[in-house]
């Protein structure tokens, strides 16, 4: 028998402190290896356990004869709810001070990590939001916040949204430099059948009333969407696709109306649900002329309560069937020859208000970061995760402030990948998952790479389809060009001078639960002015393959390669 050299990392989550084992070449045979896992896993569900027993080799092919797809420039995007703090899941209040009503905008963390992006779309609603009525100057009654009811729908009652706040979250966005939807309420007007549906048209005149003092105050508002999770069976009601696309022209003629003279109109977006293809095709259908982008919501993990969320989350299968809302809608938009674009309006991955140390945590960078992959591959334009703060999902704790894990793939994604996204095929393990695009703000590509496997690294080489590769040599000779169909990166001698910018992920301790994540094995940290850190990388050889570590995430910037989908 071989011997293996064997690392177990061995985290504990209550009292014990964390330590480190290291076990050199020893005599052992895989049946003992995995008994000890197994032993380890039972004695702690919340054991996290990072084995290194070897590596293995990939290529990633990029074809880049032409684009598959082409996204907004502001692709990222984020969201901001109404949720109070006494809005809480199986026991746990996760919400804290993040509503829209009561977020501290003064604190200088939160317009930092906005001001990052610059721009930073967001997108402004949630459940409540049709149940928000939006405060008049005319009003004689009082603007009451939203209050906790287990009788009535959602368990809160209407809320009334202040325009004295509204100014507030203007002024905050326009110097953070924000990109603003906001979601109307759709259910104004309406009844409520016993079976949950609705019945009657939209009154839009409080919506116009809002809109209006938007307008007349100068206030940049990128978009208008109708409604949250009321297409198909919808979540408390439901709407009928062919009054929602009615209602939606409504909006559209009130938008051209309101900001008529306006050089740019704001975008008119909905229905903001789950998809149904039925009822998405016939919303299409009938609203084609009158919307902008089509918007769908991403919670394909199940319930935050869920505790099998990790499993799924690593299971490449699992994400696989993550596609099929994306390709489905693409299909809906191609048949109907419409010029509207689809966005994901908001995306938790796991519902009721995600999973404290999974959906806050370094793991789920997984499934975020491939979604946006592969919803980019589908060609949808724009992606809103749930949340910018607030509940256990969001880009930064509810509590601190401080950025989590997926904060820090979102701004690398916001400043590494363009707007061309272009086929990938790994080939190797189902472990790997692989994107590309062309960069965003300098020549050439750059590559995403997920590994799902927490025992193999891989060493991945890159091959492209109808490539130019242009290197330029240390001496500052003059360039030379090679062209040819399929341009390896491997080991090749003739591309040794150049260089690649490469920016991997890792988890502290090789805890997957952590919310503290490594930039090249180093702490990104917060400083004590607020500040979001630099987001550097670290050059390596051109011709080298790329080592993808287990259970890390790796952008590849590569300048030096051209293809005629990026010119």
């Amino acid at each position: 028998m071989q011997p293996i050299d064997l690392q177990i990392v061995v985290v504990f989550h209550n009292s014990p402190p964390t330590f480190n084992v290291f076990i050199g070449s020893i005599q052992m045979g895989f049946s003992f290896v995995w008994l000890s896992l197994l032993l380890m896993a039972w004695i702690t569900s919340k054991t996290v356990l990072s084995l290194s027993i070897g590596s293995s080799e990939g290529t990633v092919n990029v074809n880049g004869t032409a684009s598959i797809g082409f996204v907004d420039e502001d692709f990222i995007c984020a969201t901001l709810d109404w949720w109070p703090r006494e809005k809480c899941d199986y026991g746990n209040c996760s919400w804290g001070q993040t509503s829209l009503i009561n977020l501290d905008l003064n604190n200088k963390i939160l317009f930092n990590a906005v001001k990052a992006f610059s721009p930073l779309k967001l997108r402004l609603g949630g459940t409540l939001q049709d149940k928000v009525r939006y405060q008049k100057i005319s009003d004689q009654e009082p603007c009451s916040n939203f209050t906790k009811d287990t009788s009535v729908m959602f368990g809160f009652t209407d809320g009334c949204f202040t325009m004295s706040r509204w100014d507030q979250l203007n002024i905050f966005f326009k110097n953070s430099g924000a990109k603003v939807m906001f979601g109307l309420n759709a259910l104004s007007g309406r009844k409520i059948n016993p079976n949950g549906t609705t019945y009657g048209a939209w009154d839009s005149s409080d919506a116009e009333s809002l809109m209006r003092y938007t307008a007349n105050r100068g206030y940049v508002i990128h978009g208008w969407e109708l409604g949250n999770e009321l297409s198909g069976t919808g979540i408390g009601t439901s709407i009928k696709a062919k009054q929602y696309a009615t209602d939606t022209i409504a909006l559209q003629k009130l938008v051209q109306k309101i900001y008529d003279g306006f050089q740019e109109k704001p975008m008119v977006l909905g229905p903001g649900g789950f998809f149904d293809a039925n009822w998405f095709n016939e919303y299409v259908l009938e609203a084609s002329t009158s919307l902008q982008a089509i918007t769908q919501h991403v919670y394909n993990l199940g319930p935050g309560v869920d505790e099998h969320l990790v499993e799924k989350i690593l299971d490449p299968s699992y994400l696989d069937g993550g596609s099929q809302p994306f390709r489905d809608l693409q299909n809906i938009l191609k048949k109907h020859g419409t010029s509207m674009v689809a966005w994901v309006g908001e995306a938790g991955g796991a519902y009721n208000s995600g999973r404290n140390l999974v959906s806050n945590a370094f793991v789920f960078g997984f499934w975020y970061l491939d979604q946006l992959g592969m919803a980019s591959t589908y060609d949808t334009k724009t992606y809103c995760r749930q949340t910018l703060i607030g509940g256990n999902y969001g880009l930064l704790d509810t509590t601190t402030f401080l950025p989590n894990p997926d904060y820090y793939s979102a701004l690398l994604w916001h400043r590494l990948m363009g707007r061309h996204v272009l086929s990938t095929r790994f080939i190797g393990t189902n472990k790997i998952r692989s994107y590309a695009h062309c960069s965003k703000t300098s020549a050439g590509m750059t590559v995403l790479l997920i590994n799902l496997d927490g025992l193999k690294t891989t060493n991945i080489g890159l091959s492209f389809e109808n490539a130019t590769t242009i290197v330029k040599s240390i001496q500052h000779e003059p360039k030379h060009t090679q062209k040819s169909k399929f341009s390896k990166m491997l080991r090749n001698p003739k591309f040794a001078e150049a260089t690649r910018d490469e920016y991997h992920l890792t988890v502290k301790n090789g805890d997957l639960h952590s919310q503290t994540v490594l930039l090249n094995g180093n702490e990104l940290l917060v400083n004590s002015s607020g500040i979001i850190p630099l987001l550097e990388p670290i050059k390596q050889n051109f011709s080298s393959p790329i080592t993808v570590a287990p259970f890390s995430i790796v952008f590849v910037h590569i300048p030096s390669i051209h293809v005629p989908a990026c010119i």
